[in-house]
C-alpha cells in the first residue's frame, strides 16, 4: 500500500481544490457554498516523483446530536486515523477561526503526523495569520495556494520523508504473489467499473456500505446526502471492482440549484464512464419516469445495466413485481432481459445474487463471437426470414456479418443496399442475436455497411 494522506480543515478553506491539484484533474466538486464535501473521497495522487493516496474530507465541526453533521465528523475522524499523515489547511486570508482550533485539537489527539498548510497565500498580507498558526503546536506553517499551485515544492519536501519511510516498511514486508488461476481471460484481470445510480433516497449509499461491509458512505433519512460521485476500490470473490456511489438524480426541470447541477453532472459522468451500472429503485415506486430516463441513458451510452429493487423487506411484493415487469416490457424494450434483483440494502439481503448478476452482464458485455458460428447463424436467420425488397423493388442481399468490437458487442453487416434495409428487419436480427448467443440485458450495436464492388477497379482501368 502507498502512503495515505488525509486533507483536513474547516469548511471552505480549499481542501477539495488541493485534492484536485494533487490528483491532477477535477475530481471533487468545488463550490463557494460551505460543506459541499460530505463523504470521504480517495484517489491516487502524485507530486513530482512521489505517488500516494490522498483523501478529501468533510469540514464540519463536532455535533453531539444524531444528525448529518455528526456522521460527517465521524467520517473525518476515521480518515485521520487511517492516514499516515494529515495535511491541515487553514485560510490565511480569513485568519485563524475557532473551527480551526477545533480541528487542531483533533489532530493533536490523534497522535498522527501533521503538515500545516496556510492556504490562500497569494500575497504577503497573510503573514500575521501564518505567525498566529504557531499556537496550534503542529510545526511550521507552509505558505501555500492550492488554486495557483504555489508551495508545492515545500509540500513535496515535507511529504518525502514519510513516503520514504513507508516504502522502506513495504519492502521489508513484500512477499512474491503467485498468479491466480481465475486470471485466465484478459478482461477479468482489469477492475470492473461499477456505478450505483438512482433517484434521491432510494438507498444507494446504504447499498454501497452493505457491499463493502463498512460504513464507508454517509447515510441517513435526509434526501440528497451524497453530493459527489465517490469511488472505492473493492474486491469481491477475487474480482477487483471500483465501486462508485453517486448523488441522486432528479428530473432536470426540478433542478435549479447550481450545486445540484454539478452533482448531477458528476453522477452522469460516473455512470457513462462505468462498465456496469446498477440502477437502484424503491420497491414502492418502481420505474417512474425519472428511472426510465436514467435506464435509457445508460443503455444509449453502451453500458451494461442491472436493476436492483431495494427496500424489498417492506414492499408490497406482488404489486411491485407486476408493475416492474409491465413497465420493462412497454417502456424499456431495448433492455429486454436486463437482470432484475430484489434486495434489502439495510438488511443485506440478496447482495450475493446482485453481484452474480453484475458479473454475468459484465461477461456478456465483453463477449466475442467467433466468425464461423456467427455467419452460420446469420445464414440461418436469412433463410428463415429473408430481407424484404428495397426501394427499387430488388431484393436486398446481406452478404456476411462480423463482430467489430466488444464493450458493448458491436457488429457490421455487409450488404449490396444498406440504405434500403428497414429498421424492423434490424430489430429482428438484434432480437435473434440476443436469443441465440445469450446476450440478453446488454446493449447491442449493428451497423449495415455497403459491400465493395470487386469489379470497380477493372472498369476504371478499361476506361
Amino acid at each position: 500500500m502507498k502512503l495515505k494522506v488525509a486533507i483536513v480543515g474547516r469548511p471552505n478553506v480549499g481542501k477539495s481544490t488541493l485534492f484536485n491539484r494533487l490528483v491532477g484533474r477535477k475530481v471533487a466538486i468545488v463550490h463557494d457554498k460551505p460543506g459541499v464535501t460530505r463523504d470521504r473521497r480517495e484517489a491516487e495522487a502524485g507530486l513530482q516523483n512521489l505517488r500516494f493516496d490522498v483523501v478529501d474530507t468533510a469540514g464540519y465541526e463536532y455535533s453531539t446530536e444524531d444528525n448529518l453533521e455528526k456522521r460527517m465528523w465521524e467520517q473525518t475522524k476515521r480518515a485521520i486515523s487511517e492516514a499516515d499523515v494529515s495535511l491541515f489547511l487553514f485560510d490565511a486570508r480569513a485568519g485563524i477561526q475557532p473551527y480551526d482550533e477545533h480541528f487542531a485539537d483533533l489532530l493533536r489527539q490523534s497522535g498522527k503526523p501533521v503538515i500545516l498548510l496556510a492556504n490562500k497565500c497569494e500575497g504577503k498580507l497573510q503573514e500575521d495569520s501564518i505567525f498566529e498558526a504557531y499556537k496550534f503546536g503542529l510545526g511550521t506553517p507552509i505558505p501555500f495556494s492550492a488554486e495557483h499551485g504555489q508551495g508545492l515544492a515545500d509540500l513535496y519536501d515535507a511529504l518525502k520523508p514519510f513516503a520514504d519511510k513507508k516504502n522502506e516498511n513495504l519492502q521489508k514486508q513484500e512477499t512474491p504473489v503467485a498468479p491466480s488461476e481465475e486470471e485466465t481471460d484478459d478482461y477479468k484481470k482489469r477492475p470492473i467499473q461499477l456505478a450505483i445510480v438512482g433517484r434521491p433516497n432510494v438507498g444507494k449509499s446504504t447499498l454501497v456500505n452493505a457491499l463493502l461491509n463498512d460504513e464507508r458512505m454517509l447515510t441517513g433519512p435526509e434526501a440528497g446526502v451524497t453530493r459527489d460521485a465517490i469511488s472505492t476500490e473493492w474486491s469481491y470473490q477475487g474480482r477487483k471492482i471500483n465501486l462508485v456511489d453517486t448523488a441522486g438524480l432528479r428530473r432536470a426541470s426540478r433542478v435549479d440549484d447550481s450545486l445540484e447541477k454539478m452533482s448531477a453532472a458528476s453522477t452522469k459522468h460516473a455512470a457513462f464512464m462505468a462498465q456496469v451500472v446498477v440502477l437502484v429503485l424503491d420497491a414502492d415506486a418502481v420505474l417512474d419516469k425519472q428511472d426510465l430516463t436514467i435506464a435509457r441513458q445508460v443503455l444509449d451510452e453502451g453500458r451494461a445495466l442491472v436493476i436492483a429493487v431495494n427496500k424489498w423487506d417492506i414492499a408490497k411484493r406482488s404489486e411491485a413485481l407486476q408493475k416492474l415487469n409491465d413497465k420493462l416490457q412497454t417502456s424499456l424494450a431495448q433492455a429486454e432481459g436486463v437482470p432484475t434483483v430484489t434486495i434489502s440494502a439495510l438488511k443485506k439481503e440478496n447482495l450475493d445474487k446482485l453481484m452474480r448478476a453484475v458479473f454475468k452482464v459484465y461477461d456478456r458485455w465483453n463477449v466475442r463471437i467467433p466468425t464461423a458460428p456467427l455467419n452460420q447463424w446469420f445464414a440461418d436467420m436469412i433463410d428463415k426470414y429473408p430481407p424484404p425488397l428495397g426501394k427499387n423493388k430488388r431484393r436486398i442481399k446481406l452478404r456476411y456479418i462480423t463482430q467489430a468490437k466488444t464493450r458493448p458487442p458491436s457488429f457490421y453487416i455487409f450488404s449490396s443496399n444498406p440504405e434500403g434495409l428497414p429498421d424492423a428487419y434490424l430489430r429482428y436480427l438484434v432480437n435473434q442475436l440476443r436469443e441465440s448467443f445469450d446476450l440478453r440485458g446488454i446493449p447491442l450495436r449493428i451497423t449495415v455497411r455497403k459491400t465493395e464492388n470487386p469489379y470497380a477497379d477493372k472498369k476504371d482501368k478499361k476506361k
